[in-house]
């Protein structure tokens, strides 16, 4: 039984990324999913966007003991912090506005199964706490309850951030991370799985096929499979397959030889970005200064700016983009609110680009 976020909103269609490689990287990695699977213990998943951690953890949960129980699965992300409290643990009847009836939480519906909290870096402390609890007694209350609860519950938990980082500037709670981390395994990335780029784009291209009634199954040629091989992947998997069936869908014989990355690549040259540019102008540049370097970092920084000024354009912009993002951030302790005040951006403006930069900031 899999009670995914679309299933318990009722949603029938929805994916995650395919479990397919024979590189030994993948090889390596299953083999360890099955090791730690029949051991009930926490797991923590860390790996990039797009690498596939549910699809870790729903495989773990199927080798464990617990594989005809629950799967209850929770994007933390999705949810803001006043809602996830009510999420996890559910509420009673008149708990808050609009609680007309008492609701069962996601712990709850995981009785005596697993439950995987992805993007469980972005929880709330307020909120890890109770979570901690709920990992040592087995216990928690509803929202507007004083009523204990206990559970049977395994977590497997996953984020593409790095945990022990937030704990050193107390953006997460230390003896959680550690009640978490019985076992922490990576998935690699897509970029360390050469071997199964061929493979993944073959899959990829023949269920696109088949969606619009082709009957000849696409071939990659030669210089398309060494474009492929030749990217960086940074959403991994998740972009592969959206590069695949673009490819697929343009192309107007069998054979795949124009490959295009970049959907955003605009035909009508630099007008969006011009008025993105001249809004830009209009801001106050008073906060300019807080991005000049002080002495400690005049040399490090200069590297930077040099290795910078090497590229071409649009990736020289974008690497200048990504540094001030990172420092920003890392100045102000990973608090974004702080961090697009201090590059002089709305909160929107700056969650905009950060997501394009995923787990690399």
């Amino acid at each position: 039984m899999v009670l995914s976020d679309q299933q318990q909103r009722g949603d029938t269609h929805f994916s995650t990324p395919e479990a397919i490689g024979q590189s030994e990287a993948f090889l390596e990695f299953q083999e360890l999913i099955s090791k730690v699977a029949p051991i009930e213990r926490p797991i923590l998943i860390l790996g990039e966007r797009g690498t596939g951690k549910e699809l870790a953890a729903s495989k773990i949960h199927f080798l464990s003991k617990r594989w005809q129980k629950p799967l209850v699965t929770l994007n933390c992300s999705a949810l803001t912090s006043t809602l996830i409290g009510s999420e996890l643990f559910g509420y009673e009847k008149g708990a808050f506005t609009g609680a007309a009836s008492r609701q069962a939480g996601r712990f709850e519906k995981a009785s005596e199964g697993t439950l995987f909290l992805d993007e469980i870096g972005t929880i709330p402390m307020e909120v890890q706490e109770k979570i901690l609890r709920v990992v040592e007694y087995g216990s928690f209350e509803r929202v507007g309850s004083s009523e204990s609860i206990h559970v049977d519950v395994r977590i497997v938990a996953a984020t593409n951030v790095d945990l022990f980082l937030m704990v050193q500037y107390g953006e997460f709670k230390q003896d959680l991370l550690d009640r978490l981390s019985f076992e922490v395994i990576y998935v690699p990335p897509l970029r360390k799985r050469k071997g199964d780029i061929l493979i993944l784009a073959n899959h990829f291209a023949a269920r696109m096929a088949f969606e619009l009634g082709r009957e000849e199954i696409p071939r990659i040629s030669f210089q398309a499979l060494k474009a492929l091989e030749d990217y960086p992947w940074p959403g991994n998997i998740r972009e592969l397959k959206n590069v695949i069936e673009r490819a697929v869908y343009k192309s107007s014989t069998d054979i795949i030889k124009e490959i295009s990355f970049d959907p955003f690549n605009n035909p009508y040259g630099d007008a969006l970005e011009n008025k993105t540019v001249r809004k830009e102008k209009k801001r106050d540049e008073s906060h300019l200064d807080s991005l000049i370097p002080d002495e400690s970092n005049v040399g490090e920084s200069s590297d930077i700016i040099d290795h910078i000024l090497e590229k071409p354009f649009r990736q020289a912009i974008a690497e200048l983009e990504f540094h001030l993002v990172s420092k920003a951030l890392k100045e102000c302790q990973f608090n974004q609110r702080k961090a697009a005040k201090r590059l002089g951006l709305s909160y929107d403006q700056f969650r905009g680009i950060k997501k394009k930069y995923g787990n690399r900031v």
